[in-house]
């Protein structure tokens, strides 16, 4: 696979619509204010029904029903409404089949919602401010898959992808293998094209590739990092993914008591769903 090919589909994507260009501005101010956030995603439809849907699932355990949006931006708080508002419609723009990774769209939403409902419920107990910048991350950081999945099929490589995963093989050992690249590079490819910040990419390009961030962005791809491997998107918070997460938080020197405390309460909570 060349570099170049997928390349060409990252810059065959669409343009990014108004609305998230608008969401993406108000994300850079310091003073938010949920009036001005709440005026922009009224104008969204598919943003208002993905909102709400989201906030009336069991991973967040409200106690009566979430009718409308202004009640929404208040329970889920500013952050959190801008990451389901920009994660949606990212992944209705990229909408294409994730059969190679044995996931659907729906599957695939479900996993990157509990990455960022694990990313606030671990680090609302160890950094407030970072808890608030990983939270948009955590639920974009699989992005880069839409596009991948489209070259394992258009290249006839799905079966020898799956049966290479099946073998033992990490995910991100075989998309290098098969493709040069992994799902954090792809990514961040992606967001850079859209002309995210540039926060945001550098904190999931090299997820898949610690060794190699810049150490400004270390602690926050090590974080992100564990949040993918806990909720593996065809297994979110299974028992292995769940251990292999927090060998990892261990390894990396991260609070894993908090962390497994988080879990447990998530897990709990999705045995409602």
């Amino acid at each position: 696979m060349s570099s170049n090919s997928i390349l060409e589909k990252i810059e065959s994507l669409p343009p990014l619509p108004k609305t998230i260009i608008d969401i993406e501005e108000f994300r850079k101010k310091h003073d938010k204010e949920a009036s001005a956030l709440l005026e922009i995603i009224e104008k969204d439809a598919l943003i208002i029904s993905t909102l709400l849907k989201i906030s009336n699932s069991a991973m967040f355990g409200f106690r009566s029903k979430v009718e409308t949006p202004s009640r929404a931006v208040s329970l889920l708080g500013i952050n959190f409404t801008i990451s389901i508002a920009i994660g949606g419609t990212v992944q209705n723009l990229l909408m294409t089949s994730l059969e190679p990774y044995g996931i659907n769209s729906d599957d695939f939403m479900r996993a990157s919602n509990i990455s960022s409902s694990l990313a606030s419920l671990w680090l609302s107990k160890v950094d407030y401010e970072l808890k608030e910048e990983i939270i948009l991350p955590a639920l974009l950081q699989e992005i880069g898959k839409f596009i991948l999945s489209d070259l394992l099929i258009s290249e006839d490589k799905s079966e020898l992808f799956k049966s290479k995963i099946a073998s033992g093989c990490t995910i991100e050992e075989v998309e290098r293998e098969l493709l040069g690249f992994t799902t954090s590079e792809i990514t961040s490819k992606i967001f850079g094209y859209w002309k995210l910040s540039e926060n945001l990419i550098n904190m999931i390009e090299f997820v898949d590739n610690i060794q190699n961030v810049n150490p400004e962005y270390k602690k926050k791809a090590q974080i992100l990092d564990v949040i993918k491997t806990a909720c593996q998107v065809s297994a979110p918070l299974s028992d292995a993914n769940v251990q292999k997460a927090i060998n990892k938080a261990s390894k990396y020197g991260l609070d894993t008591k908090v962390l497994e405390k988080a879990i447990v309460t998530l897990q709990d909570r999705l045995l409602d769903e």
